[in-house]
């Protein structure tokens, strides 16, 4: 069995084909290269010497996209490709509609017309706005507070209000809380383009001298210590969770958390990485930001049920894994 995996040249794509090559799973990349590049799949060609099947396609571009169809025996879909920034969509909501729901809108047309039997879509936490309660099950209301959010339930709309995907395929809605850490001996992991949105490779720019101080976007939250609580899942436990989704045929929609179900202040994370790998991150507190949420972390409760899956790594061995792909990065 073939799987596509759009925007598998990214953070988490990159991930999903380390985790295939080590189960010796069949796959094709398509990337259209706008925040990612294809050093990291050079590198796990490397590691395990084997051809990565890449393709520098735009999944809006159906014609090209259909060549990929007809040309590989396709029978699943992972659906990484999208633009990502939660506070990038605030300022580019039409560029982030474009690019996210309507290049969804083409793809969702492709996996209907090729038949896919398998379907994985990678949603967001984002999804859910101000949680109302904590931890956050999938039938929290959505409402997000943000273009990018709002993408992410567009999609799903456009999956849940498809028959295809209730009668003629095994789909999967995977929410995601917030990916950190790296492959195995720091082999590959996130390499952001510009100014990181996320707390983690902004951290690891910092300990590698790119930026001066981490900014640390507010303080004055209700939360334990005033910084924003997040559930910061490791990468690798993530794309396991896909990988377990896929062995799951049964024909209809379930929509899972994935998240360690457990919330880190951004204060607590500092901290931890500190701890962890023994070396001092100066911050400066910044006004909060356009979009953020207060406290957001996961009940995982349904994905552990249905489909056995439970995050293996803990917070120091994010900070750890990150650390060590940041060293691997300067030599």
């Amino acid at each position: 069995m073939t799987t596509l995996l759009t925007g598998g040249a990214g953070f988490i794509g990159s991930h999903m084909s380390a985790f295939l090559l080590e189960k010796e799973h069949d796959f094709v990349v398509v990337d259209n290269l706008t925040n990612s590049d294809v050093s990291q799949l050079k590198k796990l060609e490397k590691f395990f010497n084997k051809k990565i099947p890449f393709h520098k396609i735009d999944i809006r571009d159906k014609s090209s996209m259909e060549i990929i169809f007809d040309t590989n025996e396709i029978e699943s879909v992972i659906h990484f490709a999208g633009l990502k920034a939660v506070n990038e969509s605030v300022n580019e909501p039409k560029l982030y509609h474009d690019n996210n729901v309507v290049g969804s809108k083409c793809l969702i047309e492709l996996v209907c017309k090729y038949n896919i039997k398998n379907f994985i879509f990678s949603s967001s936490a984002t999804v859910y706005g101000e949680p109302e309660y904590l931890p956050i099950d999938e039938d929290h209301p959505l409402k997000a507070m943000s273009p990018y959010g709002q993408n992410k339930i567009d999609i799903e709309s456009l999956i849940l209000d498809n028959p295809f995907f209730n009668t003629r395929c095994a789909t999967k809605i995977l929410r995601y809380f917030n990916p950190v850490g790296a492959y195995k001996n720091g082999l590959i992991g996130e390499i952001p383009t510009g100014i990181p949105n996320n707390l983690m490779p902004y951290l690891l720019g910092v300990v590698n001298g790119t930026y001066s101080y981490l900014q640390v976007f507010g303080d004055d939250y209700n939360t334990n210590d005033g910084t924003p609580i997040r559930d910061y899942i490791h990468v690798m436990d993530l794309v396991e969770a896909h990988f377990m989704a896929l062995q799951d045929n049964k024909f209809g929609i379930d929509i899972y958390n994935v998240g360690n179900g457990k919330g880190v202040s951004v204060m607590e994370m500092i901290k931890a990485f500190v701890k962890a790998n023994k070396i001092e991150v100066p911050y400066k507190i910044m006004p909060r930001r356009e979009g953020d949420v207060e406290s957001c972390y996961a009940n995982n409760k349904k994905i552990g049920e249905v489909l056995n899956w439970k995050a293996k790594h803990n917070i120091s061995d994010i900070c750890k894994d990150a650390y060590l792909f940041s060293q691997q990065l300067k030599k």
